[in-house]
């Protein structure tokens, strides 16, 4: 298949259980909660989302196609003398849409882990190291287990409860970014420390300005 990729950039993990790991993003171009067109946004599923997946004008973006070519451009953003452990996001977007066995097989062969972003409506293929699902108000959820549960709160409709029973191995809150953003991070600090099971997700790169 032909993938279509925004962008791939070096940075540190920003939020959820792996929040300050040095880390590869890809982030693949389009979703199935909505276009990314503002003209949209009023129709979408997901009405609240503030990235920009459209089109594959980002920077190390384009289209691949193979799963090597996409690895190598990937293992290429990974620091020279940096050691460590190899680690990859692919995000979105939907990343679901398009991350296949191939590109993992690929992606695992130049000696990364694996992780990925999904919204859940898909459910991932194997070989997957680490699986963060962000489920979002009005859509189906089919990834039911994973790895890290990140429910952006507050959203009518997808309230923490109704996922608290799932198959994953951590629960977060992350407060919803915008003009109430204090608000929503007081809220969901107290219904961390209310609901224990709950760990809050705060979304350090945009405070530190970071990509």
């Amino acid at each position: 298949m032909t993938y279509a990729v925004k962008e791939i950039f070096y940075t540190l993990q920003g939020e959820g259980m792996r929040a300050g790991r040095p880390a590869v993003f890809c982030r693949f171009a389009g979703c199935n909660l909505w276009t990314g067109r503002e003209a949209d946004r009023a129709e979408a599923v997901c009405k609240f989302c503030d990235t920009e997946f459209v089109g594959t004008d980002g920077a190390g973006g384009g289209k691949f196609e193979r799963a090597g070519d996409l690895a190598a451009a990937i293992a290429a953003k990974w620091p020279a003398d940096g050691g460590g452990s190899r680690y990859v996001v692919f995000t979105g977007g939907e990343p679901l849409l398009q991350l296949d066995e191939a590109l993992i097989i690929a992606t695992h062969a130049l000696g990364f882990e694996i992780a990925v972003e999904t919204n859940g409506t898909i459910e991932a293929p194997a070989g997957i190291d680490w699986i963060c699902v962000s489920p979002k108000a009005g859509a189906p959820l089919e990834q039911k287990r994973g790895n890290e549960l990140k429910l952006v709160y507050p959203q009518a409709g997808a309230e923490p409860e109704r996922f608290q029973t799932l198959a994953f191995e951590h629960f977060l809150l992350q407060p919803m970014w915008g003009e109430r953003t204090a608000e929503n991070m007081r809220a969901a600090a107290r219904y961390c420390m209310e609901h224990p099971r709950w760990r809050l997700s705060v979304q350090t790169h945009k405070w530190i300005g970071i990509p």
